[in-house]
Parts: C-alpha cells; sequence; structure tokens
C-alpha cells in the first residue's frame, strides 16, 4: 500500500514506471497496466505462475468488456502513453508493452461496440 513504511522490492519484480498526474490517464488503465506487468513480468521467485496466469486470463477478460467511449479512452490513452514513454525515452521493451497491450489482452482494433 502506498502509505506503508518503504520495504525493499525484492529482485526479480516488474515494476511500471510512476505515470504522472497530468496525463489524465484514466487511473483503472494505470492499475491495470501496473498489475499486468507485475504478473507477466516479475520472476517465479516473486510470484507463483499458475496463480499470475489466472489472474492474467481475468484481467483480459475483463479488458474485453470495453465498448464504445470507454474503448476509445482507453485506446487514446495507450497512445498517450506512447507520446509520453517517447518523451521520456523509456526502453524499447517498455515500448513494445505499451504499442501491443491492447492486442494482447484481446481488445483489438476493430471497434467493440
Amino acid at each position: 500500500m502506498p502509505d506503508s513504511p518503504e520495504r525493499e522490492v525484492p529482485d526479480g519484480s516488474a515494476v511500471f514506471p510512476l505515470i504522472p498526474a497530468e496525463l489524465d490517464i484514466h487511473p483503472l488503465l494505470l492499475a491495470t497496466l501496473h498489475a499486468v506487468v507485475f504478473f507477466d513480468g516479475s520472476d517465479e521467485s516473486v510470484i507463483n505462475d499458475a496463480a499470475a496466469d489466472e489472474g492474467l486470463q481475468y484481467i483480459a477478460t475483463y479488458l474485453q468488456r470495453l465498448k464504445g467511449p470507454e474503448l476509445r479512452r482507453i485506446r487514446e490513452d495507450v497512445e498517450t502513453l506512447l507520446d509520453f514513454a517517447r518523451q521520456e525515452k523509456w526502453p524499447e521493451e517498455e515500448m513494445h508493452f505499451l504499442r501491443s497491450f491492447l492486442n494482447d489482452y484481446g481488445v483489438g482494433a476493430e471497434e467493440n461496440s
């Protein structure tokens, strides 16, 4: 929790960068991105792979429910994040994650409305 005393993050933990509030990215998208990066990118010594995979499948199921204005907003937010990442010169691995995120989780290019 953010108010908890600082503890050392174990080696092998995958963490998505902190995104400034000024970008006005939907907070639930940011929470989702942070969870996905942690579950998908952390080493087995940090998180159980089977449990992480199950959690990621549920996240994908919920993302696939996005429709209409909500889906358009998420797509716009991902584009804003990509612009920010380019400006901040993020590593290519993080850029690729953002570029492929919606397709990787079954949201795809076609409008689900």
